[in-house]
């Protein structure tokens, strides 16, 4: 008479576990990279056009502790591709557009030299002359490029509507 083991079963499911761990992991790695709106916030108020047409919208971007954003300017060509950048649509035309953004944080690299980052929170400042009678909500994009210390997310558009 023989006398079966039943070791091979314990065995089998540990393998069994072991692989579908191990194709779990794997369906993480390939799951789609994060991007830089993961990390940052965007918000807009709009106040009303005045007697001339001239609006003013305050654009707040709010950054993930740990993350920076590249300021505009970012003070170093090898950036420039990445700096933060906004762009203003309106159903009218729109003349005499201003974006002020804030000076951002110089940061000195051995490596790659100095450059300017917004941490935290920036807040931006658009001016624009509305066409007469044109009271449609700005259509506002914001180009962000979103870094920490070890990695850079890809970039991201960040699109919002700013009505007074």
């Amino acid at each position: 008479m023989y006398k079966t083991s039943r070791r091979p079963f314990p065995i089998a499911v540990t393998v069994l576990l072991a692989g579908l761990t191990a194709l779990a992991g794997r369906s993480t790695a390939l799951a789609a990279p994060l991007k830089s709106d993961s990390v940052v916030k965007a918000t807009a108020v709009a106040e009303k056009p005045d007697a001339d047409g001239k609006q003013v919208v305050t654009l707040t971007l709010a950054i993930d502790k740990g993350w920076h954003l590249y300021a505009n300017p970012v003070g170093s060509e090898d950036f420039a591709s990445v700096q933060t950048v906004v762009k203003v649509k309106a159903k009218g035309a729109l003349d005499n557009v201003k974006v002020a953004y804030p000076a951002g944080k110089e940061v000195k690299d051995a490596t790659l030299g100095a450059y300017k980052v917004y941490e935290d929170k920036a807040t931006i400042t658009i001016t624009a002359n509305r066409a007469k009678g044109d009271d449609s909500p700005l259509e506002l994009t914001v180009k962000v490029q979103a870094c920490n210390e070890k990695t850079c997310l890809l970039p991201s558009e960040v699109k919002l509507t700013a009505a007074p």
